[in-house]
């Protein structure tokens, strides 16, 4: 499925705005959901369309339509902790201040094309992670706020994450925000946690701490938020089978919000450990 097929409204938003002669589209775009990699995918179709200088179709094969296809584009840059730093760079873990600085002063040449800056994350494997308060740090982002306000001319910056509220509110404030939604299979799959996280809902505060290690674990040996999710999915199910039961309907729905807290504390970076400390401690004191 293609990116018109996937996103018609917003393909069609942007052809709008770029084919307008005053190529009216922001300066600042948030793209926000589950799916980062589509909206990275996205962020970069834009920039195509906004370079291209050949038929202005998706199978255009320009120069410039092919290298921002091939990711090699000079004014096509990917922001990360780990994309276009300074050389003399050495913070792994944020997009630093340094590289915001190298952002503004690299604004200031001209340029023939129409640049496009795309602020994400990456995790070890290289694949598109959202931006968050940990990633993308207050002191950072405000060295660029007034660029983000008045851009040099024919300057687009995109922002992916998550959930608006993973981003500090000036970056929201000054951006044209747009939902993403997930055109993954929706699966609520519950395998790996169901031996884990069966019966939870008849724990006694003694057994807090076993259900802790079960639960641990599984983050230890499989993406964490995979985890989370998946005892969502098994929340869910219950859910589902306990209409009639006001009381327990009440109580799922409280853990379930206790679990898409964990999730929100895990892209701050906050410790796993505390992290499932926190959650297990709210699912079974809670019972």
């Amino acid at each position: 499925m293609n990116l018109k097929e996937k996103y018609p409204f917003l393909m069609k938003y942007f052809e709008n705005g770029i084919n307008d002669t005053s190529k009216n589209i922001a300066h600042c775009i948030l793209f926000y959901g589950s799916d980062l990699q589509s909206q990275y995918d996205l962020a970069l179709e834009v920039a195509r369309m906004l370079n291209c200088t050949g038929t202005h179709t998706q199978d255009c094969t320009c120069l410039n339509c092919n290298w921002i296809r091939e990711n090699k584009h000079p004014a096509v840059l990917t922001i990360s902790k780990v994309d276009n730093k300074p050389s003399d760079d050495t913070s792994k873990t944020v997009i630093s201040i340094d590289q915001a600085r190298m952002i503004k002063n690299d604004l200031l040449v001209t340029s023939e094309y129409h640049r496009v800056l795309i602020f994400c994350d990456k995790d070890k494997e290289g694949n598109i992670c959202g931006l968050n308060q940990q990633n993308f740090q207050a002191d950072a982002a405000n060295a660029l706020l007034k660029t983000f306000e008045e851009p040099p001319s024919r300057t687009t910056f995109f922002f992916l994450t998550k959930d608006k509220s993973d981003m500090i509110t000036t970056v929201v404030s000054r951006a044209q925000c747009f939902f993403v939604p997930s055109h993954k299979e929706d699966s609520r799959n519950f395998d790996l946690v169901k031996d884990a996280i069966d019966g939870y809902l008849e724990l006694e505060r003694s057994e807090v701490l076993d259900l802790n290690d079960k639960i641990l674990q599984l983050t230890k040996d499989n993406d964490a938020e995979l985890i989370f999710t998946q005892i969502q999915n098994y929340m869910n199910n219950l859910l589902f089978q306990c209409i009639d039961q006001p009381n327990l309907k009440l109580k799922l729905i409280a853990d379930l919000k206790s679990v898409e807290k964990a999730k929100k504390e895990l892209r701050l970076n906050m410790n796993p450990q505390t992290i499932v400390e926190n959650l297990c401690f709210d699912l079974v004191l809670n019972n």
